[in-house]
């Protein structure tokens, strides 16, 4: 299967280059900068140049968008319309969307409104949510699938194993290494067509965790 990854270099983007490479699938790595990935083919490209995504959503059998809004005080409203213009564009090619765990609830309310979510992350989380609400309203004609991570997720080491859950979280963290592993086995074996889920790792210690999930 030929996949394309945008934000390839990042900490999700990566591993889930890592994984589909893992699978013998042809994978082609695409980043701002065009960084060369170790077995994959490097494109440089931006998420808003909506020519070059239709080529690249054309070239390949599915597209994975592992990117973020800005971090370094840049307009969020760039990146939702960077979003939004993928979805317009994608065509019949299979979109895969990593998500953002503050748009998962908890008693219908959002985490990412909640007294207890760490407040420096709050703005991201809501633009994250915005996107989510944008592709719930995409056309019938987009086959997409949106992988929200659990509320805590970072570097680690690839188990194999996570839990699944659609609208609340699954459990407390994953690792990065993991989520990759939930989003391949969803693009190659598909349970979630226009549709959010998400995931955890199993049997995690909630005791530190900076508000509850279940």
């Amino acid at each position: 299967m030929k996949i394309a990854v945008y934000g390839a270099t990042g900490m999700v983007g990566g591993q889930i280059v890592k994984e589909s490479l893992r699978r013998g699938h042809e994978v082609t790595a695409i980043s701002r900068a065009g960084a060369a990935v170790p077995g994959a083919t490097a494109c440089r490209a931006e998420l808003a140049d909506v020519r070059t995504f239709a080529n690249v959503a054309k070239d390949h059998d599915a597209v994975v968008l592992a990117t973020v809004p800005s971090r370094t005080g840049g307009d969020h409203g760039e990146w939702l319309s960077a979003m939004s213009a993928a979805f317009g564009s994608a065509g019949a090619t299979r979109l895969l969307v990593v998500g953002g765990a503050g748009a998962l609830e908890i008693n219908g309310v959002r985490l990412c409104e909640s007294p207890g979510f760490p407040e420096p992350y709050r703005p991201e989380a809501r633009t994250m949510a915005a996107a989510y609400d944008e592709i719930r309203s995409a056309p019938e004609t987009l086959d997409w699938t949106m992988l929200a991570p659990a509320p805590v997720i970072k570097p680690g080491t690839r188990s194999g194993k996570y839990v699944t859950a659609q609208d609340s979280p699954a459990g407390p963290s994953i690792t990065a290494q993991d989520f990759a592993v939930a989003m391949l086995d969803e693009l190659e074996a598909p349970a979630h067509h226009r549709s959010r889920f998400t995931v955890a790792n199993p049997d995690k210690d909630t005791a530190d965790h900076p508000y509850p999930v279940s």
